[in-house]
């Protein structure tokens, strides 16, 4: 482990082992960043990135918050160990692999009996079903644009898909129904979906740019967890839902997504109706990332929110 200080803010990366019981021969790396120093009297903020698959560095502007904050890579993506021989490979890649990841790292930083826990999209939903077994530590949850189940997220990109131009769409609809999701033409298509739903923000931010080159570089974990693309899902998260145990998250729960995201109202309804303490911000200028598209206004949200 090294820590390097800059002007304001301790910043320590390392790495920490993650045995994965179904690979006793490969070992396992998680890499980890805390911004801040995380001591007894502090409650730290673990942040949990979406994807699956794209790396931590796009939510490090949750710094802005002033609270010691958490970040790491989850395994298959980022400087954490790679498994691209598990491609396609749903009994590996499981919600529950990643919640055993979460744990590990709390308990490798020692903040398991202290912490607020913020997901964004996919890290969402991790932090969700985390919540859900009512953790002892876990002290307050950020849901960032996250869905609380994959079909009314699937309902919702068919929505917003069909406000691109036909060309667009034509190009989408006829590599889903060859097969070929794999062209060139696909993943140019989805940029004009990204641009509209995603992030609005022209150009992107660099750490936007870098997420999606971290999701092209290997995206063994998205495609076998989700698939081809945001709208055609079709891997092991395919029936994934907590609808019916959002009930039993019991702590204090801001939920935040933009009027134009993936994350349309639909999608994250079922938490605000079933967690007893929820609050709900929409932002009115922002795509899918309002941490970015509106950074100022949502730090200043979320830190009323934990502070509260």
């Amino acid at each position: 482990m090294s820590s390097s200080p800059t002007t304001t803010l301790e910043i320590t990366e390392g790495f920490l082992h993650f045995p994965v019981p179904s690979l006793p021969d490969k070992p396992c790396q998680t890499y980890y960043k805390v911004i801040g120093t995380l001591t007894k009297d502090t409650t730290p903020l673990v942040a949990l990135h979406g994807g699956p698959g794209v790396g931590h560095e796009y939510l490090l502007v949750l710094a802005d918050l002033g609270v010691p904050l958490i970040l790491y890579d989850q395994i298959g993506c980022g400087k954490s160990t790679h498994y691209p021989e598990k491609m396609g490979d749903t009994s590996f890649w499981t919600v529950q692999l990643f919640l055993d990841e979460l744990d590990a790292v709390l308990h490798h930083l020692g903040v398991q009996d202290n912490y607020n826990l913020a997901g964004h999209s996919w890290g969402g939903m991790l932090g969700a079903s985390h919540a859900i077994l009512q953790p002892k530590g876990l002290k307050r949850l950020v849901l960032m644009s996250a869905p609380a189940d994959i079909k009314l997220w699937a309902e919702a990109q068919s929505k917003l898909r069909k406000l691109l131009p036909q060309e667009v769409q034509d190009v989408m609809e006829k590599h889903e129904k060859e097969g070929t999701t794999e062209s060139e033409e696909y993943p140019k298509a989805m940029v004009a979906y990204y641009d509209r739903f995603m992030c609005t923000l022209k150009p992107w931010p660099g750490a936007v740019v870098h997420a999606l080159a971290e999701l092209e570089k290997d995206p063994t974990v998205y495609l076998t967890m989700n698939g081809p693309s945001e709208f055609y899902i079709t891997g092991s998260l395919l029936d994934w839902s907590v609808a019916k145990d959002a009930h039993k998250i019991n702590v204090p729960t801001l939920i935040t997504n933009g009027r134009f995201d993936e994350a349309q109202d639909e999608v994250i309804m079922p938490f605000f109706k079933e967690i007893a303490r929820v609050k709900w911000v929409r932002f009115e200028n922002s795509g899918h990332m309002p941490h970015l598209e509106e950074r100022e206004r949502y730090m200043k949200e979320v830190k009323a929110f934990l502070e509260y």
